[in-house]
């Protein structure tokens, strides 16, 4: 069979080229490069507010999903269309690179043409790479915890932002779990902003110890959802708001309302309900940009835990050593640890 001609479409004023539109992506379901490339089209949007302006990491899988994949951070200096626009990150290494940074959709297709499937942006826009804008907290079920317990804790949660009079925008992560995003004004840095995630988890888990926890080794989590403070350290990356993921029903990471949060399941939102759903209700997000909140109440919650002995927890095994960061080492293999 003679391969399918490549089009050119224009999305956002510019030309977008899609080339093997019959590859499939999706083999389970039948989905193609087209299907994919169609689907950021159809909520564009609602992933134009998740990605706009922010350095994102691409997710590629050039021959489908059960091909090879890599994380591609660094947009190549050549074969690139002119008007790609990029932003400098820095890594933990101090290290830096020139990451994708979409400015409109015609970004978003030309990645989708690239066998992009799933997009990693970081929690800052481009014109102040080292300052936050965008605090993530992450809920991680253990494999024992139902999406109930997730969604239990997600309630907890809400209840820690109303306190504070913060406004938070829960998503569905298109997996097991759930993110719950609070715009912050752009003031602090990655280390600031990261503990004051570790100060809003704690005050979390002291409201449902039972369910809740920042345990960061796993033997101690238990059948407990864990908060993961640590998707906050500078180059850790958490699945946008209408991205998809690559698993073989094709499910995506859904914006939803605090009230319909309880009643969702994961998989009610793949590749073709989305879209449906968008056309139908537009974005529960659509005022995530409203409000930018003072990170400074959380920042007072990190010395009120300080001087109750509640330091810092681990960084990431990929990270330096950091100031006032307590040892890497799993509590089971601490031999300098006190024993009950």
């Amino acid at each position: 069979m003679p391969k399918p001609a490549a089009e050119e479409i224009e999305i956002a004023g510019h030309q977008v080229r899609l080339t093997s539109p019959d590859k499939v992506m999706f083999p389970e379901r039948g989905y193609t490069k087209r299907d994919v490339f169609d689907y950021y089209l159809s909520v564009g949007d609602g992933i134009m507010r998740a990605l706009h302006d922010r350095p994102t990491t691409l997710q590629r899988f050039p021959d489908g999903i059960e091909g090879e994949a890599f994380y591609q951070k660094r947009i190549p200096t050549r074969g690139v269309p002119d008007w790609v626009q990029t932003a400098t990150i820095k890594f933990p290494s101090m290290r830096t690179a020139e990451e994708l940074c979409p400015a409109d959709l015609a970004h978003v297709a030309w990645a989708a043409q690239m066998g992009t499937v799933v997009f990693h942006p970081w929690p800052v826009r481009g014109g102040a790479p080292d300052n936050p804008d965008e605090l993530r907290i992450d809920l991680d079920p253990q494999p024992k915890n139902s999406f109930t317990d997730v969604t239990t804790t997600a309630a907890v949660l809400h209840e820690v932002l109303d306190d504070l009079g913060w406004v938070g925008f829960p998503k569905t992560s298109g997996g097991r779990g759930a993110h719950v995003y609070v715009r912050i004004e752009p003031r602090w840095d990655f280390i600031q902003v990261r503990r004051a995630a570790i100060a809003l988890a704690r005050e979390a888990e002291r409201r449902r110890p039972d369910l809740i926890t920042t345990a960061w080794w796993k033997e101690e989590r238990g059948e407990r959802v864990f908060l993961d403070f640590n998707q906050m350290a500078r180059d850790r990356t958490i699945t946008c708001a209408y991205s998809l993921r690559a698993n073989a029903r094709a499910t995506a990471s859904a914006p939803v309302t605090w009230a319909e949060l309880p009643d969702v399941e994961p998989d009610d939102f793949d590749l073709r309900t989305l879209p449906k759903r968008f056309a139908e209700i537009g974005d529960p997000h659509a005022a995530i940009d409203d409000v930018a909140h003072d990170l400074t109440p959380l920042l007072e919650w990190v010395e009120r835990d300080e001087k109750a002995g509640q330091g810092d927890m681990p960084y990431p095994p990929d990270h330096p050593k950091m100031p006032g960061e307590p040892k890497r080492v799993q509590p089971s293999k601490d031999r300098d640890r006190k024993r009950d």
